[in-house]
């Protein structure tokens, strides 16, 4: 019997330390995988949205853009690593959209991402309120070329239209990024204080 509550009380301490080992992106080097990302806040569409990226990530390049997002309405901002396997993306949307309806919006796009492909695995979703804003988010697996990819996609009204962000990595490191992701999501902030001319 006091073996068992021994074990429990070990078991306990190491989950405790699991997830102290697990850094704030705000605060210093992270390790993910393999590697250490450092992480800093960067200023995207006019210095009125920041988001904390890994500072090794760069601006995806024309070529590699027209083939991994084929549409015509790729994001705009598209940022990666070196070999572009990972990558958040930013967009600023035609749609219209206000604070009580992203909910409605996110759960829209969802339905949007399924019938385009039946075949994703769909994970998780939900609305986050961060700073007085809600972020309406979902997450699933897909299919790419020669492997599975994880994706989390994010919604928050911006400026009056919907912004719309990806995250997205090869489905086998999902579990090193996904809360990693979910510090970037409670980071964003946005500026809306006009500058004075």
């Amino acid at each position: 019997m006091a073996e068992r509550i021994d074990e429990k009380i070990l078991d306990f301490i190491n989950e405790v330390e699991k997830r102290e080992a697990k850094k704030d992106i705000c605060k210093g080097p992270v390790k993910i995988g393999e590697r250490y990302y450092e992480f800093e806040e960067k200023d995207f569409f006019d210095e009125k949205l920041k988001i904390w990226i890994p500072n090794d990530f760069e601006e995806m390049s024309e070529e590699a853009r027209k083939f991994k997002y084929p549409s015509e309405n790729r994001p705009e901002i598209i940022k990666c690593n070196e070999n572009g396997s990972i990558a958040i993306t930013l967009n600023i949307t035609d749609n219209l959209l206000d604070e009580a309806h992203v909910e409605e919006f996110k759960n829209l796009s969802k339905v949007i991402v399924k019938r385009m492909n039946p075949a994703n695995v769909f994970f998780e979703d939900g609305v986050l309120e961060i700073n007085n804003k809600n972020i309406g988010y979902f997450d699933y697996k897909s299919s790419a070329i020669d492997d599975f990819l994880y994706n989390f996609m994010f919604f928050l009204e911006f400026e009056g239209k919907a912004l719309m962000g990806t995250f997205s990595c090869i489905h086998n490191e999902c579990k090193e990024w996904r809360d990693v992701v979910f510090q970037i999501i409670r980071n964003i902030k946005e500026n809306n204080k006009s500058k004075m001319s």
